[in-house]
Formats: C-alpha cells, sequence, structure tokens
C-alpha cells in the first residue's frame, strides 16, 4: 500500500525542479522583465503543469515550499514568478497567505538588513499586483500601506533608513518608470532629520524617468501609477484625464480640484497636453453639455488663454460649416477602429465558455478569467488600472448616463458574455453546481477603470431600457447584480444626489434603487428582475449559511419585491397556506415560455424565502412603503384608480395600521400612521429634485408626480381624527397635534444659522410644511374646544410656528393669503363647534394680540379678500353678527380707509399698533407717497400710532431692498418706500414725538419690543441700523442731537452696520443707489461712509448729559470682558487712519473689522422671538476705553466727554 505522503512528495519535489530549473536569471533581469511573466502572459502547458501540482497541496503547503525552495535553492526567477501568479489566480485562499508572507520578508530584511529577503519581498508584490486588484493591491497601495506610516519597519533607526533607500537605488537602473513614479509621489515616510535620504534618493529617480524620457510634469491628472503595463503617452494620457474631469464636473457643477491644481503647479501639462485635447474642435451642440459647461467655467476662471479660446471657437465654426461632409466617415473610422482591439478580448471570452460549459475544465476557468482580464487592458484603449477601487467614490450620471463608443462596446460584450454563459451554464446545472465562473468574470470587472463603465451601462439598461430587456438579459444581469453584491466589502460607495451626499450607496443598493415603480411596465420589469434576483440567490447559496445568504441580497431589492407582488396580486394578500417546500423558481425561468407572474408567486410563497423575510433587515415597514408608494404615478399606473384605491386602503387600515411596531407597523395607532406619512411625504418633496425627479426644473410643490393619492390617504385619516370625540371637561388640555410634533422634530433637526444656505434649507422646508397644513382640515390650526367648557381651543402650536419660523419668511409684516384665510377657516369651524361661538372667536383673537400678532396684521393685509368671505360663512353657519374681536379688525381697517380720505377720519380702535398696521396697508394699496398731510389731521391719539406706523414703514423699506419685486398688492418700489418713512419721520418730529425707541427693541419688560419684534422678521431687526442711517439725512439734525439717547443708538447702529458689513449681511440688500441723488441710499459702502462721516460731525456737537450714564457700564462685566478680550494686532490696522478723520481709507477698514470680529469673542447677536442688543452704553465704553474700534470716533468721544460743560445753545431763555 502507498503511503498518502508519496504523492504529496513526488510533487513537492517535481515543484522544486520546475522551480530551480536552468537559474540563469539575475535579480535584475527578474525586476526589468517579470510584466511578461503573468499568468496571462505564460505558456498554457507551464500553468498546466502549476495547476495539476496544486491539486495534492493546501495553499499553507505551497507558499511554505515555495519560500524553502527560495531561501535554499539558486531558482529560476521566470518560474517563480509565473508559479506566484498561478498560485494567486488559481488559489484564492493563497492571496492573503502571499501577504504575510511578504510582511515577514520585509520584518526580516529590516531587522537584519537581509537583501535577499527585500529582493524576494519586492519581486513577489509585484508579480502579484500584476494580476488585477480582484487578486491583490495595487503595487502603488502596498508601498503606500507598508512605508508610508510611522508603523513601518523601516522608521525603527538610520540603518534601516539607509538599507531601504540603498534597496531602491540599485533598483532605479532596472525598473520600469511606474515604480519609480509610484516612489516619488508616495514616499516613504521618513524623520526630518534624515530627510536627506530621501531627497537623493528622489534626485535619482527624476535623473532616470529624464533619461527614459518619461517627465513627471507628464502625467495625467488621473493616472494611476500601479498600472500593469508602462507609462502611457502624455497625449492619449490626456484625452483620458479630459474624460474624468467632465465627468466629475458634471456630477459636482464645479471645476474639478485636479484641474485647478494643474493649472497652477503642473503648468507644462495643462497647457501643452490637457487643454488641447479638451478644446478639440468639434460640431457644438445647440444645449451646452458638460464639456461645453466645463469650457465655459474654465474661461470665466482665466484658466485658458485668450488666444487658445479663440482658435477653439474659430475651429468649431468651421466643423459646423463642413458637418455634412465629415460625419460619415468619422462614425466609419471609429468603427473600424473599435473593431481592433475587441477581437482578443471576445476570443477569450469564447474560450472562457468553452472552459465552462466542458465539465472536465472547471479547472481552468480562473486562467480564463485571467487572460480576459490581461485583454481588457487593450480593450479599453488604455492601461487598466490594478490599484483596489475601494478607496474613492464613483462618479456616474444617472440621469444621463453616457459612455465612449469603445466603452460602450467593451461593457456590451462583457454582459452580453455573461448572460450568454449564464444561459448555457444553467441548461445543465443549477446555479449551486456551475462552478466559480460567475464570481470570477464579475470580480474581473469590478477594476477602478472597468466598474464605472460596467455601472454606467447597467444604469443605462435597468433604468432607462429595462422594460426592453430580453428574459435572457434579465436573467444574466440579475445573477451579476447577486455577484456584485457578494463582493460588496471591496468595492466603492456610488453617491446618488446633485451634489453627491457625504455617503453613497453601496453598489448593490445602488443597483436596487435602479429599479423603479413609476409605470406599469417598469413595475412588471422590476417584477421580473427581482424574482430573477431573489431566485438566482436561493439556488446558488441554498447550502451556506443565512448571513451569507443575506449578504447578496439587497434589502431594498427584497423590499421592493415584496411591495410590487403585494400591489399586483390580490391573491398573496391573504394569509398564506402551509409554506411550500418547493426549490425557488430559477429553472422554470430560464425556459423560453417563462411565466412571470406564476413564478413570482410561487416565490413568494417558498418556504426558504419566507424564512428570509423574518430578518429585521428584511422587513417591509410602514415607512418603507409610503416611500415606494409615492414614486407611482397614477396616469400610467398599472392599477385603475379604484384598485390603486383598495390596495391602499387595505396595506393602510389592515396590514400597516394594526401592525406590531417592532416588525415596521402603527401598533394600531392612527395618530402615528398620520405622523410617519407626513414624515415621509416631505422627505419625498425635499428629494423630488434629486435624481429621480430631477426633471422637474422649477420648484413647484406641487409638481411631484405620484403623491396625490398618497396624500389623500393623509386627508382621510387627518379628518378622521378630527371627526373624534371632543376631548371630555375632565381631560388634561391636549398634547398638541401631532402634525405640529412633525415639524417640530424636523426643525429642531435642521441646521441653524443665517447663511445662504441653511436659510434656504429652512425656507424649503417649511414650504413643505405650509403645502402639508393647507391640505388638511383648517380646524388642525386652531383646534377645538374642550366639550362643555367655554375656553378657547388651543392655538399655542400654530402660533409658535408663525413666531418662530413663518414669520421669518413672511414679507414685512404679513403672512400669505392662503395660510391667513386658513387660520380663519379654522376658527370658524371652532366656533361652530363651541357653545358660545362670539366667546371662542374673541378669545383667540385676544390672545393672538399678545401671544401672534402677525395674525392679526395679517388678515388686515388681506382684509379686502377675507371680510366677505368671513361675513358670509358666520351669518350663514352662526346667525348674529360679527365677534367684538372681528369687528374691531373690520373698525381698524375702515380708520385706515378713512385716513386717506378728504372727509375727517373715524376714530382709531385700539391697540394702537393695530390701527397703525391698517393704516400702513392702505398706504400700500393706494400707492401713494404723499401721505403727510392725511397724517396730520390725525389727533392726540395719533402720536403713539404715528411711532407703530414709521415701524411698519421702516419693514416696508427694507421689504422693498430684500424683495424688490414682492407681492403685486404690496409693490412699493425702494424709492417710494423711502419717501413714505420720510413723511411719517417729518410728521413725528414736528410733534417732537421721540421715534429712537424703534431701535432700542427687546422682548424684555413687556414694552413695544413684545409686540413689535414678533411682527418682523429676525433679517429685517438685524438690518435695522441700515434703515437708521437711510434716514438720517431726512431728519433734523439738531433736533436729534438734544435727545439723550440719540448718541447711544447712533453708535450702536453704526457699529452693528458695520458687524453687518462685515458679515455680508448687507449684499443681500438690492443695490440701487445708482439711480438716486443722494449717495449712500441702499449701497452699504457708501451708507457706512455717511454713518460715519454724521457720527464724527454729530459727537462734538452732542450735549455733555449723553456721557452721563457711562460710568454706569462698569457693573457690566461681561462687556468689559469683550473690550478686554478684542485682538490687539487691529490696533495697528486702526491707528495709522486716526490722521484721516471724515476721509478715512474705507477699504482699509473692513479689513480691520474682520480682524475684530474673527479674533475677539464677542458673539453675534441673535435674535429669538426678539432682538437681543448690546447695551449701547456698552458700545460708547468700547469705543471711549478701546483702540479696536474707529479711532477717529473713539478719539472724537474722548475728547467731547473730557470737553468742560457746554452752554445750552439749544435751552430757551430765562427771561426771568
Amino acid at each position: 500500500m502507498i503511503s498518502t505522503d508519496s504523492p504529496k512528495r513526488f510533487f513537492s519535489h517535481t515543484l522544486t525542479q520546475v522551480l530551480t530549473h536552468k537559474p540563469v536569471l539575475r535579480v535584475s533581469d527578474a525586476v526589468q522583465m517579470q510584466k511578461e511573466w503573468s499568468f496571462a502572459k505564460t505558456h498554457p502547458l507551464l500553468t498546466g503543469l502549476y495547476r495539476r501540482l496544486f491539486t495534492m497541496l493546501s495553499p499553507e503547503e505551497l507558499v511554505g515550499h515555495l519560500q524553502e525552495v527560495l531561501e535554499t535553492h539558486e531558482v529560476n526567477w521566470r518560474h517563480v514568478l509565473s508559479c506566484v501568479s498561478t498560485l494567486v489566480i488559481c488559489l484564492p485562499e493563497a492571496q492573503q497567505l502571499v501577504k504575510d508572507w511578504v510582511a515577514r520578508l520585509l520584518a526580516r530584511a529590516f531587522e537584519n538588513c537581509d537583501l535577499d529577503s527585500m529582493v524576494t519581498a519586492f519581486l513577489v508584490v509585484r508579480q502579484a499586483a500584476l494580476e488585477g486588484p480582484s487578486v491583490f493591491p495595487s503595487y502603488a497601495d502596498w508601498f503606500q500601506a507598508s512605508f508610508g506610516s510611522s508603523r513601518g519597519s523601516h522608521c525603527c533607526s538610520k540603518k534601516t533608513l539607509v538599507f531601504l533607500f540603498k534597496f531602491l537605488s540599485d533598483l532605479v537602473p532596472f525598473e520600469a518608470p511606474r515604480y519609480m513614479q509610484a516612489h516619488i509621489l508616495h514616499p516613504p515616510l521618513v524623520p526630518s532629520k534624515y530627510r536627506s535620504l530621501l531627497t537623493d534618493y528622489v534626485t535619482l529617480a527624476k535623473t532616470r524617468l529624464a533619461d527614459l524620457k518619461v517627465s513627471l510634469e507628464n502625467m495625467g491628472l488621473y493616472e494611476d501609477l500601479s498600472s500593469a503595463r508602462d507609462v502611457t503617452e502624455p497625449r492619449s494620457q490626456a484625452h483620458q484625464d479630459v474624460e474624468k474631469a467632465i465627468a466629475v464636473f458634471e456630477h459636482t457643477g464645479r471645476i474639478p480640484s485636479a484641474v485647478m491644481e494643474a493649472s497652477i503647479f503642473r503648468r507644462p501639462y495643462y497647457t501643452a497636453h490637457f487643454l488641447p485635447a479638451l478644446l478639440t474642435p468639434r460640431v457644438l451642440p445647440k444645449t451646452p453639455d458638460p464639456r461645453a459647461a466645463l469650457i465655459e467655467s474654465l474661461r470665466r476662471a482665466d484658466k485658458i488663454p485668450l488666444s487658445l479660446y479663440s482658435a477653439y471657437c474659430q475651429a468649431c465654426s468651421t466643423a459646423e460649416e463642413k458637418k455634412p461632409e465629415s460625419a460619415a466617415p468619422g462614425t466609419k473610422v471609429e468603427a473600424v477602429c473599435a473593431e481592433g482591439p475587441l477581437g482578443p478580448l471576445a476570443a477569450a471570452l469564447r474560450e472562457l465558455r468553452a472552459a465552462m460549459t466542458d465539465p472536465t475544465q472547471y479547472d481552468v476557468v480562473a486562467a480564463r478569467v485571467a487572460v480576459v482580464s490581461e485583454r481588457l487592458d487593450a480593450a479599453l484603449g488604455r492601461a487598466e488600472e490594478d490599484g483596489s477601487s475601494g478607496g474613492s467614490q464613483i462618479q456616474l450620471s444617472v440621469l444621463t448616463p453616457g459612455l465612449e463608443q469603445q466603452e460602450r462596446e467593451v461593457a456590451d460584450l462583457l454582459l452580453t458574455c455573461f448572460c450568454q454563459n449564464l444561459i448555457v451554464a444553467s441548461g445543465f446545472a443549477s446555479p449551486d453546481r456551475q462552478g466559480p465562473w460567475a464570481s470570477r468574470l464579475a470580480t474581473a470587472m469590478c477594476g477602478r477603470r472597468l466598474l464605472p463603465v460596467v455601472l454606467t451601462r447597467l444604469c443605462q439598461l435597468l433604468r432607462h431600457q429595462g422594460p426592453s430587456l430580453s428574459a435572457s438579459h434579465v436573467l444574466g444581469l440579475a445573477a451579476l447584480v447577486v455577484h456584485l453584491a457578494q463582493s460588496r466589502s471591496v468595492l466603492p460607495e456610488v453617491p446618488v444626489g446633485l451634489p453627491a451626499p457625504a455617503e453613497g450607496l453601496s453598489v448593490a443598493e445602488f443597483l436596487s434603487s435602479l429599479l423603479t415603480f413609476r409605470t406599469s411596465e417598469t413595475s412588471l420589469f422590476c417584477l421580473k428582475f427581482c424574482t430573477a434576483v431573489i431566485s438566482y440567490s436561493l439556488c446558488k447559496y441554498s447550502s451556506l449559511s443565512r448571513d451569507t445568504l443575506c449578504g447578496c441580497l439587497s434589502p431594498a431589492l427584497v423590499k421592493k419585491f415584496q411591495f410590487i407582488i403585494l400591489r399586483l396580486f390580490p391573491e398573496a394578500r391573504d394569509p398564506l397556506c402551509p409554506e411550500d417546500t418547493a426549490d425557488p423558481p430559477w429553472r422554470p425561468l430560464c425556459r423560453p415560455s417563462a411565466d412571470w407572474q406564476q413564478a413570482a408567486l410561487c416565490l413568494w410563497k417558498q418556504r426558504t424565502f419566507r424564512e428570509l423575510l423574518k430578518e429585521k433587515e428584511f422587513h417591509l415597514t410602514y415607512r418603507d412603503w409610503l416611500r415606494l408608494e409615492l414614486e407611482i404615478q397614477p396616469e400610467v399606473d398599472c392599477l385603475s384608480d379604484t384598485e390603486r384605491w383598495d390596495f391602499q386602503q387595505w396595506a393602510l387600515h389592515e396590514y400597516f395600521l394594526p401592525k406590531p411596531s417592532a416588525a415596521g407597523g402603527c401598533d394600531g395607532d392612527l395618530q402615528v400612521a398620520c405622523a410617519v406619512l407626513v414624515d415621509v411625504l416631505i422627505d419625498f418633496r425635499q428629494s423630488s429634485r434629486s435624481y429621480n425627479y430631477s426633471e422637474n426644473s422649477d420648484l413647484v410643490l406641487s409638481g411631484c408626480p405620484g403623491n396625490r393619492d398618497i396624500f389623500s390617504r393623509l386627508q382621510e385619516m387627518a379628518a378622521g381624527l378630527e371627526r373624534g370625540p371632543a376631548a371630555p371637561r375632565s381631560c388634561s388640555p391636549p398634547q398638541g397635534h401631532f402634525l405640529f410634533g412633525v415639524f417640530r422634530r424636523r426643525l429642531q433637526a435642521l441646521a441653524s444659522g443665517w447663511d445662504v444656505a441653511a436659510r434656504l434649507q429652512r425656507q424649503r422646508e417649511l414650504l413643505v410644511y405650509k403645502w402639508i397644513l393647507l391640505g388638511l382640515p383648517p380646524s388642525i390650526v386652531v383646534g377645538r374646544p374642550q366639550a362643555g367648557r367655554p375656553a378657547a381651543p388651543d392655538c399655542t402650536e400654530f402660533f409658535h410656528l408663525v413666531n418662530s419660523e413663518l414669520r421669518n419668511f413672511s414679507h414685512g409684516s404679513a403672512l400669505t393669503h392662503d395660510l391667513t384665510v386658513h387660520f380663519f377657516r379654522g376658527l370658524l369651524i371652532a366656533c361652530s363647534q363651541s357653545g358660545d361661538p362670539s366667546l371662542t372667536a374673541d378669545l383667540v383673537l385676544t390672545a393672538c394680540q399678545t401671544e401672534c400678532p402677525l395674525v392679526l396684521t395679517s388678515a388686515l393685509s388681506w382684509w379686502p379678500r377675507l371680510e366677505p368671505e368671513l361675513r358670509s360663512r358666520w351669518r350663514r353657519c352662526l346667525q348674529g353678527p360679527l365677534p367684538q374681536e372681528l369687528q374691531r379688525l373690520w373698525e381698524a381697517q375702515r380708520f385706515g380707509r378713512s385716513c386717506l380720505l378728504p372727509d375727517t377720519a373715524s376714530p382709531a380702535p385700539g391697540p394702537a399698533w393695530l390701527s397703525a398696521a391698517a393704516l400702513y396697508f392702505e398706504i400700500q394699496r393706494a400707492g401713494k407717497d404723499r401721505v403727510k398731510s392725511q397724517l396730520e389731521r390725525l389727533g392726540c391719539q395719533g402720536e403713539e400710532l404715528l411711532v407703530f406706523l414709521f415701524f411698519f414703514s421702516l419693514m416696508g423699506l427694507l421689504s422693498s431692498h430684500l424683495t424688490p419685486h414682492g407681492r403685486p398688492h404690496q409693490a412699493v418700489d425702494t424709492p417710494k418706500a423711502l419717501d413714505i418713512c420720510a413723511e411719517i419721520l417729518g410728521c413725528l418730529e414736528k410733534r417732537r414725538v421721540s421715534w429712537l425707541v424703534l431701535f432700542q427693541l427687546t422682548e424684555t419688560g413687556g414694552g413695544l419690543g413684545h409686540v413689535l419684534l414678533r411682527l418682523a422678521p429676525d433679517q429685517y431687526v438685524r438690518l435695522l441700523p441700515f434703515a437708521f442711517y437711510s434716514l438720517l439725512s431726512y431728519s433734523d439734525e439738531d433736533a436729534l442731537i438734544r435727545e439723550d439717547a440719540f448718541l447711544h443708538v447712533a453708535v450702536d447702529m453704526y457699529l452693528k452696520l458695520i458687524r453687518l458689513f462685515v458679515a455680508g449681511e448687507t449684499s443681500a440688500l438690492s443695490t440701487v443707489a445708482r439711480s438716486r441723488e443722494r449717495r449712500g441710499q441702499g449701497d452699504p459702502v457708501g451708507l457706512i461712509t455717511e454713518a460715519r462721516r454724521f457720527l464724527l460731525r454729530s459727537i462734538p456737537r452732542c450735549p455733555k448729559e449723553s456721557f452721563s450714564n457711562v460710568a454706569e457700564v462698569t457693573r457690566r462685566r461681561s462687556l468689559w470682558c469683550v473690550c478686554r478680550g478684542a485682538n490687539e494686532s487691529a490696533v495697528d490696522t486702526a491707528l495709522p487712519l486716526r490722521g484721516q478723520p471724515g476721509g478715512v481709507a474705507l477699504a482699509l477698514w473692513p479689513l480691520t473689522c474682520r480682524a475684530v470680529v474673527a479674533s475677539s469673542p464677542v458673539p453675534r447677536p441673535r435674535v429669538s422671538g426678539g432682538c437681543t442688543r448690546l447695551s449701547t452704553v456698552g458700545f460708547l465704553q468700547l469705543l471711549a476705553t478701546s483702540a479696536d474700534c474707529d479711532p477717529d470716533v473713539r478719539a472724537a468721544l474722548l475728547s467731547r466727554q473730557q470737553a468742560g460743560p457746554d452752554a445750552d445753545l439749544y435751552r430757551e431763555p430765562r427771561l426771568f
């Protein structure tokens, strides 16, 4: 009997003889020639011999034997390295073993300065890296990982560093340029005191590259240093860089950073190669494409020389004229060129199919796939990058996926071969007995260069051409998706948003996202594809663990299958019979006359699939169902309106509502169901401009397809909640409506701040809230009074939403018409459900005066359109006259209208701010700019009213700047708004009524600020300094100076104006100063200049009493700390301006302000339901004691404060 060790010893001996046969090649020869010894280039007889020798030895034994032979024999390096390639190709288990072996070789080399170990490690790594990213990391990645950090063995001492660089220097005369480029651009980490070692090596390598006529300057922008081929010619690489740059630009909308860096730091390559490739003359499209947009962006950024751009435009014009003659030949040439490199690839794919169909040749599948990978290099027209693709995101356009002709032909050839091979293999074996060909071929498609091409073609097929695919295509692509999902851990993410989100989708989730349900055709295709994917997975991995099976399936795809089968087949909604034990329906799907619907139902009932659905990640939750149902376009749905209504009612009330929350349901709580629906609906609206629905270029909230029916279901459920019994008298007050709870939670999660991005995001969110609010019953806004209790309905939630959010997006001091009408309709409904309708209305509107005055001013703004409906519905439903508070609104509106008539004005109802609002809105509606004569007819009651009227006119002035094309009925242009403010200001000064109080508003104390700050957006309140100095030229300067508060307010407004300018908030104001006679009205810089001159002119004239309360500031320690903490460096910037009073170089002043603001801990004033104002006295202290502010204003303040008492020139003479 022969011992089992005998065959092993024989095979080991034979392998040793092969590896040591004719050891005539030196190490230098191996370094130069090893690229020709890859698996695909090695003679099949030799690789076949290796494979047969591997059959009796385990991967561990093979690697150990290889190591032993290298340590004890002189070897034939060609045989050794081709054996390494065969080992990592044919035995995937050996790949990690080779990595560990190389790590041990490096450790031994640096520990003993062992040159043999170092040589072996580098040769083995370079050989394994030649076989592609699916087998071994690229050389550049390995080199950077091994030597690019302090953890590397080379960092132990100077001795190891010298050893490393001596070794690398010895390689320079023999190695290929790509390796030296990798060493230069990804150098080893070297301590600063040994930097000269690295510098010497880099100089040597650059000299060698120059001798080889390879320049680092001419390297491509996106060239991979780990290429398996020699360096690409700059001209060829430039075309590749152009295509990559266009793809990145199309995805991000910005000039790629690599292009910008090349235009500065790599100017020779950029001007000599990249720009000529980008500016290749062509027939320009009517609508600018991404290439044209990139060229235009570079031109605007001055990155294209004018002469080169002019020549490009001229050449494009010439190409347009010659278009008919040159179109056909170009196509013919491209077809001829594409035919060449695809021939070897097609032959390799045919060899793979021949090996796959012969059961005796399964052992050569890996070899055939390696040949296919090698042929892909030439087929793509460039060196295929061997780098691992897991470190970066893939850039592709989902809506308009585009490929070059050659790329598309390569992708089609690969995908067609994969589909045909699968059908052939499935004809004689089930997926679990077909061997590894599918996974190996799928892995070959995962190269960094090829994977985006394959994914782009899959995007074209699955998303845009899915319904037209044949059954064989569906089956083949489904199997490919499964194998790509199996490799998800080593594949990069795919961003799907525009711009790309911080985190993208895995390849499996991305491919699942391409399946949509918008039309009946796409829904049926999705059913077919999901059935094929799940059936193939269950057949392929049925014998493996549950975790392996789950890892090959995308949860999103499984959920889509559940959704579509429940939607299309009513029988699937019934409780299932005893679980079917039949096999998954893969083999029936491979037949020419496959019944896809029957196969889908068979899969739905299959036992293994039902067990799979018990996994939490595969649960179709209520939220998932809503997202998918929202995609449906009712007009092209495969269900009729009645069928769709039946399905949605079943899903909502029979399936998800009673389902436990742990399984994705609502626990029977209708309010929870409504809240989740609202949340999903808002997300859907917010994503309506992503790649799924970016065809709608306008932000029209009602224009998103597929959401009408789901919103109708929300209306039905919300109405059901509203029709419930009123809260009994003994119950505690309600906790608030679910709708406002959803709004509040989402708003808290949004980014806060007043930058443009945060404001636009918040405004867009509020637009969706408003759309939902207006679509639901008005009673939600006001609520219902409790049964048997004559109390006001609870409007707290709505008032809070208005005060905190909607107020900031209102124009002036009024909400939109639809929201105002909706509130009053809700009020009428609440009154109709109350035992005392008039009392209920009075209580609600009285609460508005103190808690939400913006509702009342909005009613006055829209009163001509609001009053007829109010009176009609009150008379029809509630009988009797209007309640007292509604009558008050009518009287205020009548007063405002009468003030503009020649007759005597009717008395103004209280409160005064309400009458002032009514008067201002009437002035706006009348379009009058000369109202001084009408205002003078107001009696003594007009003084307080004029102050409020002046406030509303200030809001109108700011609104005319911020929204110059506002509402038609409020369309007051800036000059007219300025005139109205001036007229009111003149009336105030004539009556000697102080108006400075409007610029000292605070929420505390219950004064004017408590009401007025709730009537204006926070942005308007922050811009009050702009309005203050815009109107100073219309005021009586002598009268202003006599007021004690003037200096405090003027300095406060001046510093806040500067702060607004430094923060960039004045940029929101429309620049209309050019059309005015007065400079500084609308132009922020001019206004600051005028304000500064005004202060310098006024401070010496202010009475001494204006400084009387400066001493009190010393008790305000917080502001004093701010003054002490200011940056002294700003002093040096500001002090040289001291000698230029009134004519300071304003260009330097913003820089000074930026230094102060950036370095000082002074917080920006925030307005939260009002304004938090730094004390004006505090600003005087800041100016009087710190040099970090305007030095001329400071000097004027100190000079005036230290002067002796003045004779009061303004006091009337005392005759007696």
